[in-house]
């Protein structure tokens, strides 16, 4: 295979160009969204699966089967790719994911393929180890990989290779967040995602501190999707969502007494334990959706196969983050009389399952402003 070579001036060009279109207004100007309002409008990407294998062994990892995951992801072809691009513009990013991508050598050539397809913006899920490699990452960013969302669970050595179960790769994690950080001038995006566990939870102040100081634009604190190995492993490294809400509310309280606003959001916990947190905090997960062969979920019945069938031969099923999603979360009747109903996808079973709803409080709509009559 052949690479473009690192074009910074064309990548520092497409950067400004992207960056006149997507930055925010500034202060003082125009409305801020609550998060209720962003989740509403918020636009799907597509998750193209790439990493049959992960060279990691993390003890929350949600794709526990790995037998099944290597027979899917594999399944992904040039022919999968191009196909899934020419759909591109119904989305508003192009996410190579699962497994670890960079252990796909098909990977370049695919970044290419979808900045030749037009995709504006490019990015990929990553444990960042391959991106320590400069020459590795430099082809990324010249083929056209814009944005990068490296996985990284700790602040020291010890904290994060005891969740990653691999001795060794915390040098080489931060040593791609740092190669990703050299390149933002020309409009690289680097974001980074910790999964909040019980070992980490009391150092959200040290982590977020720590990253940003290697240049990450926005770290984002995942809480654990209560399925795979997190599941199995619940009793020992699920806090409750009670607990993770306080901590990040202590943590922003302090933080923005230098920072304001902090660059830091908490992702995947139900809103009703976040009420009071600035809204600019309070993330929530992407709509996407990706392609597989079949449906190994077993999510859909055969109408709705035959409406999300794609691929030039019809060979490939369109599965939402919604298909898997609900079967897994619930709700109870008070939910319907909280402010965020609407926009909230409920709650893990497998976490009511230990924790139940006792701190799940339905929070009261805001009451509505009436100007009195004139006299």
């Amino acid at each position: 295979m052949t690479y473009e070579p690192f074009d910074a001036d064309a990548i520092a060009a497409a950067g400004e160009a992207e960056a006149a279109e997507l930055s925010p207004a500034p202060a003082g100007e125009g409305v801020v969204e609550t998060v209720a309002e962003r989740i509403a409008q918020r636009a799907a990407r597509v998750h193209i699966l790439t990493g049959a294998v992960c060279n990691n062994n993390c003890v929350f990892c949600m794709e526990e089967d790995r037998e099944q995951r290597y027979v899917t992801n594999s399944q992904t072809s040039d022919e999968t790719v191009r196909w899934i691009l020419s759909q591109h513009e119904r989305f508003e990013e192009v996410c190579f994911t699962s497994g670890e991508p960079t252990t796909n050598p098909r990977l370049h050539h695919w970044v290419k393929m979808a900045k030749d397809a037009g995709a504006r913006c490019i990015s990929m899920m990553t444990n960042g180890r391959a991106l320590s490699h400069e020459n590795y990452a430099k082809r990324l960013m010249a083929l056209g990989m814009n944005r990068f969302y490296v996985s990284i669970h700790g602040h020291t050595k010890k904290l994060h290779e005891g969740l990653t179960r691999t001795p060794d790769c915390f040098e080489q994690t931060l040593g791609g967040i740092d190669t990703i950080a050299r390149y933002k001038r020309y409009g690289i995006e680097l974001h980074t995602s910790t999964v909040i566990t019980r070992r980490n939870l009391p150092h959200l102040a040290d982590i977020y501190r720590f990253l940003r100081s290697h240049g990450v634009d926005q770290v984002v604190f995942n809480v654990m999707q209560a399925n795979g190995r997190a599941n199995t492993h619940f009793d020992l490294i699920f806090p409750t969502y009670t607990e993770i809400a306080a901590t990040m509310r202590e943590f922003l309280a302090e933080q923005q007494r230098v920072e304001n606003p902090v660059q830091a959001c908490l992702v995947d916990i139900p809103l009703c334990t976040t009420e009071g947190m600035p809204d600019f905090n309070r993330g929530y997960v992407e709509d996407y959706v990706h392609y597989e062969h079949e449906d190994t979920h077993g999510l859909l019945d055969a109408d709705m196969l035959g409406e999300r069938s794609g691929g030039a031969q019809g060979e490939l099923v369109q599965i939402r983050r919604s298909d898997l999603d609900d079967n897994a979360r619930r709700k109870r009747a008070e939910c319907k009389t909280c402010k965020y109903d609407a926009v909230c996808e409920g709650v893990w079973g497998n976490y009511l399952r230990r924790y139940g709803w006792d701190e799940l409080q339905p929070v009261p709509a805001d009451p509505v402003a009436t100007t009195p009559p004139a006299p």
